[in-house]
């Protein structure tokens, strides 16, 4: 029970954190290319690429947050512009474990990224 208490205060935290940065007027549009994968493989594992699509999909469908981990390792998490904030897994399901080029407004903020995705797109597999 204690990784799910874990995992409800990571979700706490990204919705106050792209509450705080959607309302903020700092965000600069940017393309990122990168692999959508599970944020906590992403931090713990120091993966280059996620370990198969399907990990990732069973880690989003526990509740894991799925992040972009662009090729330069830089990691960031996708938010919501709305009021209230939503989660943007179902955004990104599709693309688990796959390679994308994302566009939208990119936050920075004590070292953290977040992008408001306004396009998404699958890159061919290498």
């Amino acid at each position: 029970m204690h990784f799910h208490n874990a995992v409800a205060k990571l979700a706490l935290l990204l919705a106050l954190l792209g509450v705080a940065l959607a309302a903020s007027d700092n965000g600069q549009r940017s393309t990122v290319k990168g692999y959508v994968l599970d944020s906590a493989c992403g931090f713990t594992k120091n993966l280059k690429k996620p370990i198969s699509p399907e990990c990732a999909v069973a880690c989003a469908k526990a509740g894991s947050p799925l992040v972009i981990l662009s090729d330069d390792g830089t990691i960031y998490w996708p938010i919501a512009d709305s009021m209230p904030s939503s989660g943007q897994n179902e955004k990104l399901l599709p693309f688990a474990g796959k390679k994308v080029t994302a566009s939208g407004k990119v936050f920075e903020r004590g070292g953290s990224r977040a992008i408001v995705i306004d396009k998404i797109d699958l890159l061919p597999a290498n």
